[in-house]
Order: C-alpha cells, then sequence, then structure tokens
C-alpha cells in the first residue's frame, strides 16, 4: 500500500542554474518518483542561480532517500543539504513545564516558595484531602511505560520510548487540557514497576499504563488497580476497546445488523484483542473466533495469565477448529490487531454479505483496505492516511479528563462502554456513512462527551 505520509516529510535545499529551470526538473523528478510535494520555495536568487527549498512527503524512509538520490544524479542540480521535518518536530523534545503563577517579584515568591509555601505543606500533612485541591495531582497523569511493546517496533527499551510518550503527554494536554508526563522504567520485572508505580503514585491524579507487553500487562494493572486510590487504566487495552466498540456500533448500524446476531472473527488475542473481545461481549456479541501467532485460540496455554484464560472460558471456538481462512468464510465482522498481511482478497471475498473489516494493525495491516473495499460494506484501519482511522486519541482525554474531574477511583466495563457510545454519539444520521464511522479527532464534542459519560454515575 504506496500511501505518502507526512511522518516521512523532508525538505531538500537544492540549487541550480536559472537557464536550466531548476523548478520544473525539481518538480518532475520528484512527482516521477511518486512523492507528494507540499511546499516549494525560492529562497534565493541571484543572477544566473537559484537556491529552493522543496517539501514532500515520501512513502518511507528509504523512498525520502531514493527521492534525494534521484535528484542528486541529475547534473543540473545541487542538492545542499535534506532535512528530516519528523526528526526536526522532536528536537529538544516535544513538551516542557510552564508556571501557572507569575514569579517577578519578591512578594511573588514569598507566595509561591519559602516561607509561604510552608502553610501548605502543613495543611495537607493535617488533611491529605489537600493534596488533590492545592497541588498539581488534580490534574496530573503519568504516562507509565517499560519500553516492551512500543508501536509496532516491539521491544527497544524505555529510552526509545520516550519519544512516543512525550506525544501522549502532548496529546493529553492539547485534547483535554490534562497535565500528563512521560515515566519511562528501566526494568520490565512486574514487581518492580509495581512497587515503582505505587511510591510515585502522590504527584499524580491517574496513571496511564502504555506500551507494556502481555500478559504483563495485565498483572500490572490489576494490581495498580488494588493498591492506589487513583484510576490505572492501559490505554493499549481499555482505549483500543472503546474505540473499537464505537466504531463497530456505527458499522453495525449502517449495515443494520446486531451485534449479537454476527459471526467476529479476531486475529491477535494479545493486550488489544483480549480487552476487545471483553467490550464486546460485554455489549452483547456471541460468537467470537480468536487467533493468535500459534492458530486458533481454543485452550489455555497454562502459563497463568488470567486474560487468556477468560478469553477462552467466554469466546470458545464451539466445534470450529481451522484455519484463520477458513473462519473467514461467512463471518460477519473481521477484527484485526496483529500483523501485516494476514488476510487474502479470497478471505474477504469469503465473507458474509455487508461485512466489516477493521484492519487494524500498523503501519501495515492485516489486508490492503483498497482490496478489502471491493467486498466489504466497511473497511477501517489504523492508518491516518486512510479512512475511518481507529485511534485511540478518540478516547484517553476525555476518559481521563472525566475521571480527573469526578474524582474517580475505579474503572468499569460499564463505564468504558458509555464511553464508546459517546463516541459513537459524535456522528450524526446525517454524517454516517462507510467513510465515516468515528468522528475526527479534531472534533471538540467527542472530549466533552466521553468525559460525560464517564462521570455518569460516579
Amino acid at each position: 500500500m504506496a500511501s505518502t505520509s507526512p511522518g516521512y516529510g523532508i525538505t531538500i535545499r537544492v540549487d541550480g542554474a536559472v537557464s536550466s529551470q531548476p523548478v520544473a526538473q525539481i518538480t518532475q523528478t520528484i512527482l516521477a518518483m511518486g512523492a507528494s510535494i507540499t511546499a516549494l520555495d525560492v529562497v534565493e536568487s541571484v543572477l544566473d542561480r537559484v537556491v529552493i527549498d522543496v517539501t514532500c512527503d515520501a512513502i518511507d524512509a528509504s523512498h525520502a532517500e531514493q527521492i534525494t538520490d534521484a535528484i542528486s544524479k541529475n547534473p543540473n542540480l545541487n542538492v545542499r543539504k535534506v532535512s528530516d521535518r519528523t526528526f526536526l518536530l522532536h528536537l529538544g523534545g516535544k513538551i516542557e513545564v510552564t508556571s501557572k503563577v507569575p514569579l517577578k517579584t519578591r512578594d511573588d515568591l514569598s507566595r509561591a516558595y519559602t516561607p509561604g509555601v510552608a502553610r501548605i505543606s502543613q495543611a495537607i500533612a493535617k488533611d491529605e484531602k489537600d493534596l488533590r485541591r492545592l497541588t498539581i495531582k488534580r490534574n496530573t497523569v503519568a504516562v507509565v511505560t517499560d519500553g516492551s511493546a512500543v508501536l509496532g517496533l516491539g521491544n527497544i527499551g524505555p529510552g526509545a520510548a520516550l519519544p512516543v510518550m512525550e506525544g501522549k503527554a502532548a496529546l493529553f494536554k492539547r485534547f483535554a487540557d490534562v497535565d500528563a508526563w512521560p515515566v519511562c522504567l528501566d526494568t520490565q520485572d512486574v514487581d518492580e514497576i509495581v512497587r515503582t508505580v505505587q511510591i510515585i503514585a502522590p504527584v499524580y491524579g491517574g496513571i496511564n499504563l502504555e506500551d507494556i507487553s502481555a500478559p504483563r500487562c495485565f498483572e500490572i494493572e490489576a494490581r495498580l488497580r488494588d493498591l492506589l486510590d487513583i484510576p490505572v487504566f492501559h490505554d493499549d487495552q481499555h482505549g483500543t476497546a472503546i474505540v473499537v466498540l464505537a466504531a463497530l456500533t456505527n458499522a453495525l448500524t449502517l449495515v443494520k445488523k446486531n451485534l449479537a446476531d454476527t459471526k467476529i472473527v479476531l486475529s491477535g488475542v494479545g493486550a488489544a484483542g483480549t480487552a476487545v473481545a471483553r467490550l464486546l461481549v460485554a455489549k452483547g456479541a456471541k460468537n467470537i473466533i480468536g487467533f493468535d501467532k500459534d492458530g486458533l485460540v481454543f485452550k489455555d496455554k497454562g502459563d497463568k495469565d488470567p486474560m487468556r484464560r477468560w478469553f477462552v472460558e467466554n469466546c470458545s471456538p464451539g466445534d470450529f477448529s481451522g484455519t484463520l481462512s477458513q473462519a473467514m468464510k461467512d463471518c460477519d465482522i473481521f477484527i484485526g490487531v496483529s500483523a501485516p498481511n494476514v488476510l487474502t482478497e479470497a478471505d474477504i471475498k469469503s465473507m458474509a454479505k455487508d461485512a466489516i473489516v477493521f484492519a487494524l494493525a500498523n503501519p501495515d495491516p492485516e489486508i490492503d483496505p483498497v482490496i478489502a473495499r471491493k467486498y466489504a460494506a466497511v473497511v477501517a484501519t489504523g492508518r491516518s492516511d486512510q479512512p475511518n482511522q481507529i485511534n485511540n486519541v478518540l478516547v484517553f482525554p476525555g476518559i481521563f479528563r472525566g475521571l480527573l474531574d469526578g474524582n474517580i477511583t475505579k474503572i468499569t466495563d460499564d463505564m468504558l462502554i458509555r464511553a464508546a457510545d459517546a463516541i459513537a454519539s459524535c456522528v450524526s444520521a446525517d454524517q454516517l456513512n462507510a467513510n465515516f464511522i468515528v468522528p475526527s479527532v479534531f472534533d471538540l464534542n467527542v472530549v466533552q462527551k466521553v468525559a460525560a459519560a464517564v462521570k455518569k454515575n460516579s
């Protein structure tokens, strides 16, 4: 699936003789390479030469290098430098701490710090309820990871995970005005992670677990929920499940099917897949057939994974014992949170009429969405360059806005379902179509409605 992306945007500075028409040669070369030109500026012009900055989006890093090489091979053009726009955006990090109060005079210092701050500390020591009222705690979330399952990159460690956690913190602030901070832990020991989060918890009003591999993530979340008096939310599990349920609710409305009557095939019974199945069952799904890297999921592996046991007990394939391709026959819904290209065109063709395909593996989905749309009524992916992006950004800002504002300490399945219904409701009947089953992440109603749903009956 050769689509260009701003994530691989580059700016190339080129100079050439005016007589050789360098602008035309540059644009022809870039377009011939299949890139998308997004900007072109003449930054310097003298009598016989011009300097040009051209910005374009490539398919991937290798494609960006090929574009630069193609321009370099033109004898009339000289490539001065190439800037990777994504790396430029990340220089020095993406978030910072700023003061909410003025610190311009001695009076300011006396109130914000010593001696005045001692009175605040004494008040908190006397009544711990004042901690939330008088500090950053009431609007602050820790984004905690061990770097063991970062995006689609795998176990790359806490340092390499930091840019992702920074981005998550920036999204919290942008969409819900929640102050979030990365906490990247240099350990993958469950006991150490749980203890570390427990002892830093006084600073935070909530914990967002992120990119921690299964099955450890299940135990970490469960233990922290028991230990802490603040909400603990594993976004890779519950955020994914909520947005999938929201999108599926609207997709089923579009094709006029009832969730309880559908046959669902799930590829990827890990953290996200299990959470998706759990929420679908809570909403009324009756027939889910799951597959992981070892094939059909029909028994407990005996590895003491409680979520695996839950899946086996609640999503039994019954008499079915075949392959993923065989399960796809007459299937109403496919949900993939697994790996690229696990489905074929024949698999999609064999599905039931008005089928729904959610191929969510990133960056390359389980089936090319162009192929899937030939047969399925509704297709969604995890990609921003395709319609119906299933994106957790629709979920976690509103979830935590509601949790923090409602001073809610525990998260329930009912709360998650209400959040999904709130997201689904942001697409009106007039807007709903095969290419628009979830709202835009920039829809201001989403955070407000999700937060309100979370606080309801709290």
